[in-house]
């Protein structure tokens, strides 16, 4: 029961140390012919970097950026909370609020990522470009996020 308990401790820590990559780093779409990457926050190209970000519909990049932001709140918000409840709460008792937390930082993913696809995935921002890092682990922590909240939910403290 240990090892599954720090494993998914690690998969939490893990989660959001990508949820917090993901958001700051910009390199959601990639583009190889004009060497280009665009984020959520900057575009850069050819090695400079400029805040006008080419995406139409502002409000949907702005969406996007506060749930993602959201979304690491809550993911650090879970773990404190996780570490507060495995120190102080009776054996026998289930971790409701780290795994409520969680997956509020799930659903935070969820409508930030899906926004996303919906306005700019598909789009072509630049000529020949396909999904950075940044989105890719953005629906790993989507899935991890999902998995790490619900086991908070049925895990008992021994």
């Amino acid at each position: 029961m240990l090892v599954f308990l720090a494993s998914i401790f690690v998969v939490h820590i893990a989660t959001a140390i990508m949820l917090f990559v993901s958001t700051i780093a910009n390199v959601w779409v990639v583009s190889d012919y004009e060497k280009a990457s665009v984020g959520l926050w900057k575009s850069c190209i050819g090695g400079s970097c400029n805040a006008t970000l080419p995406y139409a519909g502002q409000e949907a990049i702005k969406a996007v950026q506060a749930f993602m932001i959201l979304a690491t709140i809550f993911s650090v918000i879970s773990l404190v909370i996780f570490v507060f409840q495995l120190f102080t709460m009776e054996k026998g008792n289930r971790f409701f609020l780290s795994g409520a937390t969680m997956l509020v930082c799930w659903l935070c993913i969820l409508v930030g990522v899906s926004v996303y696809t919906h306005h700019y995935a598909n789009k072509n921002i630049y000529t020949k470009s396909h999904h950075g890092y940044c989105f890719i682990l953005t629906w790993i922590c989507f899935c991890f996020s999902l998995i790490t909240g619900i086991v908070y939910l049925v895990l008992r403290k021994k």
